[in-house]
């Protein structure tokens, strides 16, 4: 796992838009407050279907999935689980955490959906 999920057993993730007057743009990407590049929205591809696929079964849980079972070169670590939706004091910020299952918030994992202007 990377170090920054390994050392605090927390990760606190943000993408912040980069508000480019209608067009899509990269999202900073941030874990821990610290900057790891950028992402972008896209459709799922074939192999994504087929990882979702592979554990539609699983409710909770995390593992591995070796790249034979789903004809890849590499194997795929994933985290299934139940996430609360928090929306933000900014109209257009949402976080999601989530939720261990005794049902409570833990802050193992929350993702923040932030706005450019403010930040």
């Amino acid at each position: 796992m990377p170090r920054e999920y390994t050392l605090s057993f927390r990760a606190l993730i943000a993408l912040e838009s980069g508000n480019n007057g209608g067009v899509q743009s990269p999202l900073r990407m941030y874990c821990n407050g610290k900057k790891v590049g950028f992402a972008v929205k896209r459709k799922p591809t074939k192999a994504d279907l087929q990882v979702l696929a592979q554990i539609r079964s699983v409710n909770v849980g995390a593992g591995i999935i070796h790249g034979k079972e789903i004809k890849r070169d590499d194997d795929i670590m994933y985290l299934r689980g139940k996430f609360e939706r928090v929306r933000g004091s900014y109209d257009d910020s949402e976080s999601f955490h989530l939720i261990d299952p005794e049902g409570s918030m833990g802050q193992e994992l929350s993702i923040f959906f932030l706005p450019s202007q403010g930040f």
